[in-house]
């Protein structure tokens, strides 16, 4: 990864709802964590992510609430900007898919493709509602999936087995706008992105990706071409939506998976409310050979962004910035079952915030994130994990070993002491989980950064352990202080590198230990590091960090959230 520039997005949220926990570990947080640790690690990144606001999800939504689809979208948009702030999602700027910017750009790319022949015009046998007057477009219609019996697919895609749909392909379908089975077949024109055309150009893209890809992002692209592409509908009859530029398609809007995409690019040339042109976007999405480009989502957003998202950009003919690196994520399911904001089932983003502050869920998420296999949330094992982890052995390190410090030195680093062979094993320990820790890091291997990040604080701890300076400092106070003195350098490392992962929580320790300093991925070796803060240096009175959950809470909480009935 020698690129200069480092481009991250995030699956973009559909307006409608609330994003809940899975929706958190999806694409969101992690893309978050690569992005704060780039940052620290000195490179120029751009993270960017919006609401993703067209289509009938946005008309279904606001029909339910009774509202203006326009009206109904500003209100969602700032309840998803003020749950990713209180998450601490370090956005460089969160847009939106509705905005001038990502029509223009939009339509350049339409007009492209259609120069070059890579658009359709042809005339499909589509559902219509009696009852409703209307054309059923996408989610406007619902039925069961015809390939694994799922009895709520959409009428674009079946969320349960992820098979991309055509509405007519569903059985028992009926329309979601009022329930109606009185529909008929009839004919309308629409247009076709040429994906046969592309197949080819595509295949020959993604070949040298079957390495470096995760397997499951790679197993999916390539059983869609496998399959064979067909043309894809790129235009819906619906009202919401960017107004299709063709004659005879005045009643027609673009398909929201098509401008969806291009809402990357839409956002970044938007760039801000105040200063819509301040970023030169064109930087990052027409110069490739500077930019490394890393896409985090769902495994269900994964065929449209290495089949058709690629190849939209691809049947321009301009040199695009095509996505590097693709983090596909598995489920997570609330105890073995689906989140459910209309069963008031599951931790939604916003109720979890309430009741635990950001790090625990973000610590949580991160250390079992669905990378390979979906992973299943429950209190208990929440519970467990914060106990034992960020209690038991990060906040009670730091807590003992300030305490302890305080009780015999005051609130300043001791001096005194020489480096033995204790110090000179634990240097070697802690580069060796350093080093392994930042590989996972590049590399998005986050499970295994954080099992490594929980190794280097219980080194802490057997480093304690071993030493016993509740002992040492009754006979020999220079060696307790230099046993204290290595301790609170290792509070101070364990801040920074724990700073993608808990942000909030790292600045609390770096507040505690009083150092003021700009953040830095930690490069120099342990002997270094751990000796970085010098005798004399001044700290705050200890204090804890975290709050143990109890079982009583667990209880509690399971109920509330329907894990399980009363």
């Amino acid at each position: 990864m020698d690129k200069k520039k480092y481009l991250i997005t995030s699956a973009l949220p559909y307006i409608n709802g609330q994003p809940h926990l899975g929706h958190m570990v999806g694409c969101l947080l992690p893309a978050d964590v690569y992005a704060r640790f780039m940052r620290l690690s000195g490179a120029d990144v751009l993270y960017v992510c919006g609401t993703d606001e067209h289509g009938t999800t946005s008309e279904v939504g606001a029909l339910k609430a009774g509202m203006d689809v326009e009206d109904y979208c500003d209100k969602y948009h700032k309840i998803h900007q003020d749950i990713y702030k209180a998450f601490n999602l370090s956005f460089d700027y969160f847009g939106r898919t509705s905005s001038e910017q990502n029509k223009e750009i939009t339509y350049r790319i339409y007009k492209e493709l259609d120069k070059n022949g890579f658009i359709e015009e042809k005339t499909i046998k589509q559902i219509f509602s009696v009852d409703d007057n209307q054309f059923l477009a996408d989610r406007y219609i619902t039925g069961t999936c015809p390939y694994c019996g799922y009895d709520k697919a959409r009428g674009d895609q079946c969320e349960n087995c992820t098979k991309v749909l055509e509405p007519t392909e569903l059985i028992n379908a009926r329309s979601t706008i009022s329930g109606s089975t009185h529909l008929e077949v009839r004919e309308t024109k629409h247009l076709f992105l040429k994906l046969t055309a592309l197949q080819d150009d595509l295949a020959k893209w993604l070949a040298p990706k079957e390495f470096s890809w995760p397997d499951l992002v790679y197993s999916i692209a390539q059983k869609w071409l496998k399959e064979g592409l067909q043309p894809r509908c790129i235009t819906r009859d619906l009202k919401w939506g960017f107004p299709v530029p063709k004659e005879g398609y005045e009643n027609k809007v673009f398909y929201v998976w098509f401008d969806a995409p291009i809402g990357y690019i839409g956002i970044t040339k938007q760039w801000s409310d105040e200063k819509p042109t301040e970023r030169n976007w064109e930087d990052w999405w027409l110069h490739p050979e500077n930019v490394y480009y890393a896409e985090f989502m769902g495994k269900d957003n994964v065929p449209y962004h290495t089949i058709t998202f690629p190849a939209t950009l691809m049947g321009t003919g301009e040199n695009w910035t095509k996505v590097d690196y693709l983090k596909g994520m598995s489920y997570l399911t609330f105890n073995g079952g689906k989140f459910s904001k209309s069963e008031h089932r599951g931790i939604f983003a916003d109720d979890a915030i309430n009741e635990f502050p950001a790090d625990y869920w973000r610590y949580w998420l991160m250390a079992n994130a669905p990378e390979s296999s979906d992973s299943s949330f429950n209190f208990e094992n929440f519970a467990s994990t914060i106990n034992k982890d960020l209690n038991d052995v990060l906040g009670n390190f730091i807590n003992r070993v300030l305490k302890m410090t305080v009780s015999n030195f005051g609130q300043t680093i001791p001096q005194g002491g020489e480096d033995t062979p204790e110090e000179k094993s634990l240097y070697a320990k802690i580069d060796e989980l350093k080093a392994d820790y930042t590989s996972y890091m590049q590399k998005l291997e986050f499970r295994k950064a954080m099992t490594t990040l929980r190794e280097l604080w219980v080194e802490g701890n057997n480093y304690i352990a071993r030493n016993e300076p509740w002992k040492v400092l009754k006979t020999d106070k220079e060696k307790g202080a230099l046993i204290l003195r290595t301790a609170i350098n290792l509070i101070r490392l364990y801040a920074l590198l724990m700073a993608p992962i808990m942000p909030e929580t790292s600045q609390k320790i770096l507040k505690l230990i009083n150092v003021d300093e700009k953040m830095m991925w930690p490069e120099h070796c342990a002997c270094d590091e751990l000796t970085h803060l010098k005798a004399g240096h001044m700290f705050n009175p200890p204090e804890l960090l975290f709050t143990k959950i109890s079982p009583e809470r667990v209880q509690e909480l399971a109920i509330k959230y329907k894990e399980v009935e009363v």
